[in-house]
């Protein structure tokens, strides 16, 4: 057993890499700077979260495929070291290239890609025995912290610094690259499971043949569609449906959601230290369903409560899906890591469908999209059992 000084230490560096973590979200705000900065139409500006977001497809499993052999610190170090690549670019090139720019967007997302799959299970090694549920929705408080930056630092830098938003990548980089180094210069102990064997892509894709992972990637895949779908189609739902125009709550296009989601996160962690990962998940996911309902049924009164609940009850199923289903099979932690972090690729396909639902129908019919994904997973928190055993494959 290590001490709780020594524990202490080794989380401070991976809490810092979900801070950069957040730093990947800085894609959805930069679609309308970069559809301005480059006079791009609007296909081409939606090019920039799609490059993002197709690394996670792309890099995922051979990502934690190395990871079982190289170890995760190794590849956290390594995903901090080619995002910061990507966010150096336009500080010594410039912004004059929009293929270039789209160069950049590709490294970030590699890099938040590699950290996802290092990350996540990472903070396993660094928790208490029983506190990995709790530590992974603290450390993605932490993330929403670096990915509200992405709306805040521009505003800021323009009214007070007359500063563009350029200045984005110059602050990014330097954090990278202090976060590095203070992951370089903390030992972190990985832990080993007596009955793991080494990883690979035939193993990784096998795990799907089991029914507990299949459904629990999926339930990954429809919540993070589930997510973007909510965070683009809010504005959108509020100008169509009532008139109200969320630059007058003080907060710029979805930063409402995005501010519950963080305070959300914060509360799970705490909420964690007392409640079960599993009852913790089914009482967030009901909160999620009334609050999407609230906001279609059509009472104005509601809409602005309805986006606060929303975003504190999406808040912690990502990282309580990730945690249950690490904790039941840890042995495989590194193939169900890759497996879950590819799923994230929902983020570009639901809110794709989503739109053209809304095109044919009305934006009320569109927001069902996310509505059936947070009823799929309620099912999976009735369905993941309340005992211990590992299920077979």
């Amino acid at each position: 057993m290590i001490g709780k000084k020594a524990a202490g230490m080794q989380a401070f560096p991976v809490f810092l890499a979900f801070l950069c973590m957040g730093f990947g979200d800085v894609v959805g705000p930069l679609v309308g700077l970069a559809r301005d900065h480059f006079h791009l139409s609007n296909f081409m500006a939606t090019m920039i979260p799609f490059v993002g977001l197709l690394m996670f497809l792309i890099l995922s499993i051979p990502m934690g495929i190395y990871q079982d052999k190289k170890g995760k610190k190794h590849v956290l170090a390594l995903g901090l070291t080619i995002a910061m690549i990507g966010l150096v670019i336009p500080v010594f090139g410039g912004l004059e290239s929009y293929g270039l720019f789209l160069f950049t967007i590709l490294l970030l997302g590699g890099g938040m890609a590699i950290l996802q799959v290092a990350g996540n299970p990472v903070m396993r090694d660094v928790s208490p025995e029983g506190k990995y549920s709790r530590n992974l929705s603290l450390g993605q408080f932490v993330k929403a912290i670096g990915s509200l930056s992405g709306s805040l630092i521009p505003v800021v830098a323009a009214r007070w610094f007359h500063a563009g938003w350029d200045v984005l990548f110059p602050i990014y980089s330097v954090s990278l690259l202090i976060t590095l180094i203070i992951l370089l210069s903390v030992p972190i102990r990985e832990k080993k499971t007596p009955d793991s064997h080494p990883a690979t892509f035939r193993s990784s894709f096998s795990l799907l043949k089991n029914g507990f992972v299949a459904l629990m990637v999926l339930g990954i895949f429809l919540y993070v569609g589930a997510e973007l779908s909510m965070s683009s189609g809010i504005p959108l739902y509020l100008e169509d449906k009532y008139g109200i125009d969320i630059q007058k709550l003080g907060v710029a296009g979805t930063g409402l959601f995005f501010l519950a989601l963080m305070t959300g996160r914060f509360f799970g962690a705490v909420i964690l230290n007392w409640m079960k990962a599993r009852k913790f998940l089914l009482l967030t996911t009901i909160l999620s369903i009334a609050g999407v309902l609230f906001l279609i049924s059509g009472i104005r009164s509601l809409a602005v409560i309805s986006i606060i609940l929303i975003g504190l009850s999406f808040a912690n199923v990502f990282p309580l899906i990730f945690s249950i289903t690490i904790d039941r099979m840890p042995e495989r932690t590194n193939e169900l890591s890759g497996l879950m972090i590819t799923a994230i690729v929902g983020g570009a396909i639901l809110p794709v469908i989503m739109g053209k639902i809304s095109d044919i129908f009305n934006l009320t019919a569109g927001l069902l999209v996310p509505l059936v994904a947070i009823l799929y997973i309620l099912y999976l928190a009735f369905y993941i059992p309340t005992s211990s055993p590992k299920p077979t494959l």
